[in-house]
């Protein structure tokens, strides 16, 4: 490593003491690559790991995380999104520079344009509106992410100016498309809490969708509708011996769930210390040992609870039901306005969408229900596919890779049936085992 003249070496002492330490093994798992992560402890750097595996779409299959006074150590069992271990160098030195060094990782590569930041009450129609407003105020949209949770949506909109090709500076302009998407958001029914902004700072898509929503308290609104996914189960207690609250969820696996779970437990201003992750069949398992930032744990019930929905929410936000359409065309100004009004015509309503662009290339994921949330029937889907081209809009399944590989992992969680047929998850003993080995406690039985 070279090293700037002006430093001495008690500088380079620290540098080098406060700098993660990233080891990539592929020889001690059978079925998974480990990535063994040393750190000094700093808040959020749990999340800035975790952030990095899951920017490159692994799948996490086991985690183990700890630390002790002012460091931090994790190991990660990971593979990609096949369900095989990690061959690509080029992935391998991507994460071993990521992981390995001290900055923030906050960047999904927007630097030159525009972010729109869109929040209010869901309801069938609404992105179509929103695409028409921009195309019509000459937006082009570079990237966006859409998200809705219990009657409300959540959008971070990437654009630039379509004559210019820049980004959109014009405070003239930023004015009148601001007002123009919060009248569309506001409606007839969201006079007070429809939000928009606009910002031109490097953010995180994803982490931002969370804090967005948190923000918005979706959390609170507990409108579910009977859904055939049930609601993840999520437990509090408070280890009073330790000082530690231990949070316990279960839930259906799925690609990025380590991150919004630890994303928001970050968000929420509270620290983990120890905890596991582990995966059998579809299934996820996890538990943390938590305290809030100034070292106290959970202190109150009411407390608990907001824990509680917080995570649940988390874990639902990315959760879409509906059909999974993809659309791969050449891409255009006003595609999206065109192709959002092709579904709010045909009484389809998004839930859930990814837009991007790569080169002239627009690739789009939509999840899509009825009206009412409930599965759309066939034959409207295929009439939605032969007005936008059947070789442009095709029907895809949720992608279940992640778990096809987790039969083979060994288990070491027990269940025990809960309230209401409940299922409560305790991971206690393992996470006490590493306590144990790390000296931290005196038994772990």
């Amino acid at each position: 490593m070279e090293w700037p003249s002006s430093l001495d070496e008690y500088e380079k002492l620290v540098i080098r003491m406060n700098t993660p330490r990233v080891v990539i093994d592929n020889a001690v798992c059978a079925n998974a690559t480990l990535v063994k992560v040393d750190s000094a402890r700093k808040h959020g750097i749990l999340l800035e790991a975790v952030q990095v595996l899951t920017d490159l779409n692994l799948c996490i299959k086991k985690a183990y995380i700890s630390s002790d006074g002012r460091w931090f150590m994790d190991v990660f069992h990971v593979t990609d999104q096949n369900g095989e271990k990690l061959t690509d160098e080029s992935v391998i030195s991507y994460i071993e520079q990521s992981l390995g060094t001290c900055n923030s990782v906050t960047s999904n590569g927007f630097k030159d344009l525009t972010a729109l930041e869109l929040t209010g009450t869901d309801r069938p129609g609404l992105l179509s509106e929103v695409f028409a407003v921009l195309a019509e105020l000459q937006c082009n949209v570079v990237d966006a992410k859409v998200w809705t949770h219990n009657g409300r949506i959540a959008s971070l909109i990437y654009v630039k100016d379509c004559n210019s090709g820049f980004p959109i500076e014009d405070t003239q302009k930023i004015n009148r498309i601001e007002g123009r998407l919060r009248n569309v958001l506001k409606g007839d029914n969201d006079i007070r809490s429809a939000k928009t902004a606009v910002s031109m700072a490097v953010t995180h898509t994803e982490r931002r969708l969370h804090q967005m929503m948190f923000a918005d308290r979706d959390y609170e609104r507990r409108s579910r509708t009977e859904s055939a996914t049930p609601s993840p189960s999520v437990t509090v207690q408070n280890w009073a011996e330790r000082g530690y609250s231990v949070v316990n969820v279960q839930c259906k696996d799925r690609s990025k769930l380590l991150f919004d779970i630890v994303c928001t437990l970050t968000d929420m201003e509270y620290v983990v210390f120890h905890g596991t992750l582990d995966t059998t069949g579809n299934q996820a398992y996890q538990e943390f040992y938590i305290r809030h930032n100034d070292g106290s744990p959970i202190s109150s019930e009411a407390e608990k609870q907001r824990v509680i929905q917080c995570l649940q929410a988390a874990i639902e936000r990315r959760t879409s039901e509906g059909v999974r359409l993809e659309l791969r065309t050449v891409d255009r100004w006003g595609l999206l306005s065109d192709v959002t009004r092709t579904f709010r015509e045909n009484g389809l309503n998004v839930t859930r969408a990814e837009i991007s662009t790569t080169r002239n290339m627009a690739v789009n994921v939509f999840y899509v229900t009825d009206a009412a949330g409930q599965p759309v029937d066939p034959k409207i889907i295929e009439a939605v596919r032969e007005r936008i081209g059947f070789s442009d809009l095709k029907v895809k399944e949720s992608s279940s890779v992640c778990h096809k590989e987790g039969a083979r992992n060994e288990t070491t969680a027990t269940t025990v049936a809960g309230t209401g047929g409940a299922v409560l998850l305790s991971l206690g003993s393992l996470v006490r085992r590493n306590l144990y080995n790390l000296g931290l406690i005196r038994s772990y039985s």
